[in-house]
């Protein structure tokens, strides 16, 4: 699909990470117009809400970055989750439904349960193991079941960026204070700079054909422990902090992480002609951006 006129874009949860780094690419120079929202602009847990917003916005397109993302908490706090993974995903998907809106939703990784021996394809059977995992998975399945034409489920894990608190930037923290930390080794996956995925999102969006909830996954190239992405952070930035790795089970959490989060991109990369940087790479350019270089 090429742009006759140029697009209008609700990208909501636009503090996050992924809504923070498609506002600096949009601000870098972007020919569509962006209303970028939050809760206190949009509740997309308000079914009229989204409607009406989305229509008297004459809204185009759909960038659906808002999630509820606690893991943790998410086991105490089912009806949240459920309220920002679920019921607004379906409520977007509505409206993306009645108004011929194109759509693009972030999923997670989290659909699976971390028990795979090889990158997890987009067809592979799904079996989340907590409370956002299942959430966020019936996101998809709402989506799914609704079926706006030209929409897109993207996938994805370990997500990082300058903006927001996360995996990097604790590590940072820890790296100044303490001498030593033990991080977990017995879980793999890609770290997942949100820049990158940013980019990938606003390169698929002229290319979305009329298609109904099309799976795809995204995540940086390579592969890496928690272990490893920290003792590259601590290497990266200066730090003199010894990373020890640790096992899960010396760390217990309320929620179950998967042991194995690795994704194929394959089919994003032939859909839409896209490159991803590696995630070593990408670790590099966001620390550059936090100063820390």
């Amino acid at each position: 699909m090429e742009w006759t006129t140029m697009p209008n874009i609700l990208v909501t949860g636009a503090r996050g990470q992924l809504g923070s780094e498609l506002r600096l690419l949009v601000e870098e120079g972007r020919e569509e117009t962006f209303f970028f929202t939050d809760r206190e602009m949009l509740d997309i847990a308000d079914k009229e809400a989204v409607e009406h917003f989305c229509r008297e916005n004459a809204i185009d397109i759909i960038i659906n970055c808002a999630a509820y993302t606690a893991v943790d908490k998410a086991e105490e706090d089912r009806e949240n989750a459920e309220r920002i993974n679920h019921f607004a995903v379906k409520y977007l998907a509505e409206a993306a439904q009645a108004q011929q809106i194109r759509m693009v939703h972030i999923s997670t990784d989290y659909v699976f349960d971390g028990q795979n021996y090889r990158p997890y394809v987009e067809s592979d059977p799904v079996l989340p193991q907590g409370v956002y995992g299942s959430t966020k998975l019936a996101g998809e399945e709402a989506m799914r079941a609704i079926a706006p034409e030209g929409s897109v489920i993207i996938r994805t894990s370990w997500v990082y960026s300058s903006f927001g608190n996360n995996f990097v930037k604790t590590m940072l923290r820890l790296g100044k204070e303490r001498e030593a930390l033990g991080v977990i080794f017995d879980q793999v996956g890609t770290p997942t700079y949100a820049g990158d995925l940013a980019e990938a999102v606003l390169e698929i969006l002229p290319q979305i054909k009329d298609q109904k909830a099309e799976v795809y996954h995204y995540s940086n190239e390579g592969v890496a422990s928690w272990y490893d992405f920290a003792k590259e952070i601590m290497a990266l930035s200066g730090r003199e902090c010894h990373i020890d790795p640790i096992e899960t089970k010396a760390y217990p959490t309320p929620a179950t992480r998967p042991h194995y989060s690795l994704l194929n991109k394959a089919k994003i990369k032939e859909a839409f002609g896209i490159t991803i940087p590696y995630w070593k790479d990408s670790l590099n350019i966001c620390l550059e951006r936090l100063g820390e270089k």
